[in-house]
């Protein structure tokens, strides 16, 4: 079997889990759903049976399928395995939104081989849209089948239209100075797109997203699908961001590197 035909299957076995785990996404979505807080210091950290049940469900099918892979999951955190291969899992990326009955949230899946993010899905059910990117390109899935999908080419950050889900995500002052003035400086923002967001820029919507304090499930799944369509994805610095941080996702390299220069003055 050849390296491509390789990706294609995982791929193909990424997608069908993830779009199979929207079926219990939408039984607790805007619906009377107990929510409980994670944290215990104050602060607000959702978890609900939605992401509980996904999680459980994929771990399920991925370790029936591949015994040897690791899995991250955001509520149930690692398995290690024997292979070269991790797998990474945010049930409901946008849990907040998720309790506020906004579409704004998705199922996450995403595989990483050795140090490279090889394929990442995002499925979000009551759109019914499934974002997939891998070696073998960008593609979103929907009501019309499915077709392949490119970022802009948006070069000018004054040109462009930035995305990021919320200001509380800069926990310190210097980073959201550094947002604030990037923000000023493109065409226009818009808030509270979690991972959805990431979608719409490999679609050409969007064409810079700039976020901070992301964990590796929150991140690894979505680096593929805007790698795929054309895009750049890395932390403020520059490097690979896989493992969580500080993110900057743009359209095109001169977007990117025009990015990287406010971000990191």
């Amino acid at each position: 079997m050849s390296r491509e035909e390789e990706i294609q299957l995982l791929t193909d076995f990424v997608t069908d889990i993830a779009r199979d785990s929207g079926e219990i996404a939408l039984k607790y979505f805007r619906s009377d759903l107990k929510v409980e807080n994670k944290q215990s210091d104050g602060k607000f950290d959702p978890v609900t049976l939605a992401d509980t049940e996904i999680e459980a469900f994929l771990r399920d099918k991925i370790s029936a399928k591949y015994p040897g892979h690791s899995i991250v999951g955001e509520e149930e955190g690692e398995t290690r395995g024997s292979e070269p291969f991790k797998w990474f899992i945010d049930p409901i990326d946008g849990t907040r939104g998720f309790v506020a009955g906004s579409p704004m949230w998705g199922t996450l899946v995403g595989v990483m081989e050795n140090d490279l993010c090889v394929a990442g899905v995002m499925n979000q059910p009551f759109l019914n849209e499934t974002f997939v990117g891998s070696e073998t390109g960008a593609f979103l899935i929907n009501n019309q089948g499915k077709k392949q999908i490119k970022c802009s080419e948006t070069e000018k950050i004054s040109d462009a239209v930035l995305c990021c889900t919320h200001l509380s995500m800069f926990h310190t002052g210097k980073a959201l100075d550094r947002f604030v003035r990037i923000a000023e400086s493109c065409r226009f923002s818009r808030f509270g797109t979690d991972c959805y967001g990431y979608g719409m820029l490999a679609h050409g919507f969007v064409d810079l997203i700039v976020e901070s304090s992301l964990k590796s499930f929150d991140i690894m799944a979505l680096i593929p699908i805007v790698e795929a369509a054309g895009g750049v994805v890395s932390n403020w610095q520059g490097d690979s961001v896989a493992m969580g941080g500080d993110v900057v996702a743009a359209a095109t390299p001169a977007l990117h590197e025009q990015a990287l220069k406010f971000l990191s003055a």
